[in-house]
C-alpha cells in the first residue's frame, strides 16, 4: 500500500489503509448508513468498536440534540 500512496502523492504521518476506512465509515455515517451497515463494511463484530463513528456526524447530533438545561452552551 505504501508504493501505491507514494505514487499519489499521499505519502505521510496519518495516511494509509486506516486513513481510507476512517473516511469511508465516515462518509457512511453522514449519508444516514446505520451503525450495523458501518460495523458490516468495516468488519466489526461489535457496534461498540464502530461507535466512534457516531460523533464525527455532528451537524446530525446538532439537529438531535436536545437544548443545555442551563442555556446556551
Amino acid at each position: 500500500m505504501t508504493v501505491f500512496l507514494k505514487t499519489l502523492g499521499l505519502d505521510g504521518p496519518g495516511r494509509g489503509c486506516h486513513s481510507f476506512r476512517h473516511t469511508a465509515a465516515t462518509i457512511m455515517v453522514q449519508n444516514g448508513a446505520s451503525m450495523k451497515d458501518v460495523a458490516d463494511v468495516l468488519g466489526h463484530r461489535s457496534l461498540a468498536t464502530t461507535g466512534v463513528y457516531v460523533k464525527l456526524d455532528e451537524p446530525s447530533l446538532h439537529d438531535v440534540a436536545l437544548p443545555w438545561a442551563g442555556g446556551e452552551r
